[in-house]
């Protein structure tokens, strides 16, 4: 998968993606941006919770009848140091319906180790490389 981020200006960026749904980043006015987009961190984090969500209700489809609400709320805390990365991630599911908990575990584990390709590529090996003015630098 490619996809694109266009500067817009300042700190400001929007993605071009397979999907063809146009993402806009920024930041805000502390660190130089206009505060018009979602920051890259929440875009990740969100990911997440998107990802796992995904997983888990196709998991649970037999079921979905029998649930009213999901929500997830994934809270994310960085370290102290620049740049600050995260250390510890923790992702709450709060599910509301007539559903055995042990069938929404089930769903979780499978989905966080088997299926959510965000929570997998956490770990991921990241490389650069720069084109500076049409020559590999």
């Amino acid at each position: 998968m490619q996809i694109t981020a266009n500067w817009n200006g300042k700190r400001s960026f929007t993605a071009e993606v397979p999907s063809g749904f146009p993402i806009k980043m920024d930041t805000n006015e502390q660190y130089g941006g206009e505060g018009k987009g979602n920051t890259p961190l929440e875009m990740l984090l969100s990911a997440l919770a998107g990802c796992i969500g995904i997983d888990v209700t196709m998991i649970l489809k037999p079921y979905l009848d029998q649930i009213t609400n999901i929500r997830i709320e994934v809270n994310g805390k960085r370290g102290e140091e620049p740049p600050k990365p995260l250390t510890d991630i923790e992702v709450v599911f709060i599910v509301d319906g007539n559903i055995e908990a042990k069938k929404v575990w089930r769903a979780i584990h499978l989905g966080k180790e088997k299926y959510c390709v965000v929570s997998a590529s956490l770990a991921a090996d990241v490389t650069f490389k720069l084109i500076l003015n049409g020559q590999v630098s």
